[in-house]
């Protein structure tokens, strides 16, 4: 069964577009949703059987791919264990603007980037 994208999917119009994995467009009608769908947001993964309509190819019936688990989001923080972090945050970064306010970077601001890299990586996750 092919695979793609919802490329456009215009729920007033009742139809969109699909974008295969092979890279070829085939027209989707609402009818071939799911009967519990009314709309499907663009770039959302499904399944579908096709069959050549008057103007190319044409969905049949399509499925939706359920997503994977966000390998990011399992290895995040919790909440809990942020708070900790973005307090001794500040507490550096705090640290490090009287350095900035003399005229100087601190001394480590290449462990201060890493530090706010992977903060961000967490709350961005």
């Amino acid at each position: 069964m092919p695979t793609g994208k919802i490329k456009f999917f215009d729920v007033e119009k009742g139809f969109g577009f699909i974008e295969s994995d092979e890279g070829e467009s085939v027209f989707l009608h609402a009818s071939a949703l799911p009967a519990d769908v009314k709309s499907i947001k663009n770039g959302t993964r499904v399944e579908f059987s096709m069959v050549d309509g008057r103007r190319g190819p044409q969905a049949l019936h399509v499925t939706i791919v359920p997503e994977a688990p966000s390998l990011r989001k399992l290895r995040r923080r919790s909440p809990q264990n942020m708070v900790t972090v973005v307090e001794d945050l500040i507490k550096l970064l705090d640290a490090s603007s009287d350095s900035l306010r003399r005229g100087k970077y601190p001394e480590h601001g290449d462990k201060i980037a890493q530090l706010l890299r992977a903060v961000a990586d967490d709350f961005d996750a």
